[in-house]
C-alpha cells in the first residue's frame, strides 16, 4: 500500500476569521494511520461539524462518521481513537471507543464520532483537528496501537466481559429456550432500569463547605486477584472528597492497575452505578497498597437536585498484571457490562430475534 494511504491527510487548516461558520474538509482536518496500520481510511464525512472564537479560544464542534476497511487477515473486535485539537489545552483532547464489533477481512465499518473540543484561537498552520489510531484488538485478543491513552487493557476487559456475558446467554438459551433467553434479557433490561440516572464527573478543584467521613462497603467477587481492604471518603450533596482505598494483591503475580467500580446509595436506599475508575497502582504479590485520590467525585441526576448520599460502595471491576494480561470477573458484576447494555437496548428497540442473530454471530 503507497504512503499516502498510511497517512491521509486531508487538509491543512487557515485561520478561521469567522465567529461560527462551518468546518472545511478541505483544510480543517488530518487522520494519520501508523505505519503498518491494520485499517485504511476509506471515507470521512464532517460536513456537520463547525467551529466558533470564544475569547482566545477556538471551540470546535466535531460531528463525523469514519469509514475504516480491515485490511488485515484477522477480525476486528474493537478500536480506540485519539481525536486532538490541542495537547496542552484543557478541554483540547477526546477519544472515541467502539467494542462489540465483528469486522472480517475486508469489511468496511464506521466510527462514529462527536465531540466538542477547545484549542487556542491562533493562526499557524496545520490542521484543527487530528484524529489517530491508539488502539485496536483483534479476535484472538492481540492488539495493535501505540496504546497512548491504555485503550489495551479497556478493549481487553471489554472483550472479555462481552465473552462472558454472550456465554451465559447461551447456556441460558441451551438449558431453557427462547423462554428462558427472554426472563435473562428482562432482568437485565430492569437491572439497566434500576442503576441508570447517575452521571460521574472527576474534578481535580476542591469544594467549599463541610461533610462527613463515610466508610466504604465493598462487594467481595469470587476469584478476584485483589481484595479492597479498607476505605473512606469525605461526602457533601452530590459529590464524594478524596476518596481513599487500601487494596490487597492476593495473588502470585503483581499488579499494575485496577479499576474500582461505584455504587452509591441514596437516602431513600436506592442505589446507583456511578462508572468506575481505573487507578495506575503496583502491588507486589502478598502486599498491600493505597489508591488515593486528590480530587472530587461528582455524581449528578439530570434534572434532578443533588444526590444525598447515604452510603458507598465499591468492587475490583478489571485488574491488570505486570505481564500484560487482564482479569475480569468469572460471572456477573454488580454493574451490567458494556455488552450486556448493548444487547439490552437490541432487545428494548427490537426484539429477542435480534438478540438471537447477535448471539449466533459471535459464537
Amino acid at each position: 500500500m503507497a504512503t499516502m494511504s498510511k497517512w491521509l491527510v486531508l487538509a491543512l487548516a487557515a485561520p478561521l476569521l469567522a465567529q461560527e461558520a462551518p468546518l472545511d474538509p478541505e483544510r480543517a482536518f488530518r487522520v494519520t494511520l501508523p505505519p503498518g496500520a491494520p485499517v485504511a481510511l476509506a471515507s470521512a464525512n464532517w460536513d456537520q461539524s463547525k467551529a466558533t472564537a470564544r475569547g482566545g479560544a477556538l471551540l470546535v464542534d466535531l460531528h463525523s462518521t469514519l469509514q475504516l476497511k480491515n485490511e488485515s487477515p484477522r477480525r476486528i473486535r474493537a478500536i480506540s481513537l485519539q481525536v486532538v485539537a490541542q495537547e496542552v489545552t484543557p478541554g483540547g483532547k477526546g477519544s472515541v471507543t467502539v467494542p462489540s464489533l465483528d469486522v472480517a477481512p475486508g469489511e468496511t465499518f464506521g466510527v462514529r464520532i462527536d465531540l466538542r473540543l477547545m484549542r487556542p484561537l491562533t493562526r499557524g498552520g496545520g490542521a484543527l483537528v487530528e484524529v489517530s489510531l491508539d488502539g485496536l484488538l483483534f479476535d484472538d485478543l492481540t492488539f495493535f496501537g501505540p496504546n497512548l491513552l491504555n485503550s489495551r487493557r479497556s478493549l481487553l476487559a471489554w472483550e472479555l466481559e462481552a465473552r462472558r456475558d454472550r456465554r451465559q446467554l447461551l447456556t441460558a438459551l441451551q438449558q431453557g429456550g427462547r423462554e428462558r433467553l427472554q426472563e435473562e434479557m428482562v432482568l437485565a433490561s430492569s437491572r439497566l432500569t434500576e442503576q441508570a440516572g447517575v452521571e460521574m464527573r472527576v474534578t481535580r478543584a476542591p469544594s467549599p463547605g463541610e461533610g462527613k467521613e463515610l466508610a466504604f462497603a465493598f462487594v467481595q467477587l469470587p476469584g478476584a486477584p485483589v481484595r479492597l481492604m479498607r476505605g473512606s471518603a469525605t461526602v457533601a450533596p452530590g459529590e464524594a472528597r478524596a476518596p481513599r482505598i487500601e487494596i490487597s494483591n492476593r495473588g502470585r503475580r503483581a499488579v499494575r492497575s485496577v479499576e474500582i467500580g461505584w455504587i452509591v446509595q441514596d437516602v431513600n436506599g436506592r442505589q446507583f452505578f456511578a462508572g468506575s475508575l481505573p487507578s495506575e497502582i503496583r502491588i507486589p504479590p502478598g502486599q498491600e497498597a493505597l489508591v488515593a485520590r486528590e480530587q472530587t467525585l461528582r455524581f449528578t441526576r439530570p434534572g434532578q437536585p443533588s444526590l444525598e448520599i447515604a452510603a458507598l460502595s465499591a468492587y475490583p471491576a478489571t485488574v491488570e498484571f505486570e505481564d500484560g494480561e487482564v482479569w475480569v470477573p468469572s460471572s456477573a458484576a454488580p454493574a451490567l457490562s458494556g455488552e450486556m447494555r448493548r444487547l439490552v437496548e437490541l432487545y428494548r428497540r427490537h426484539g429477542l430475534n435480534v438478540v438471537l442473530t447477535q448471539l449466533q454471530r459471535f459464537e
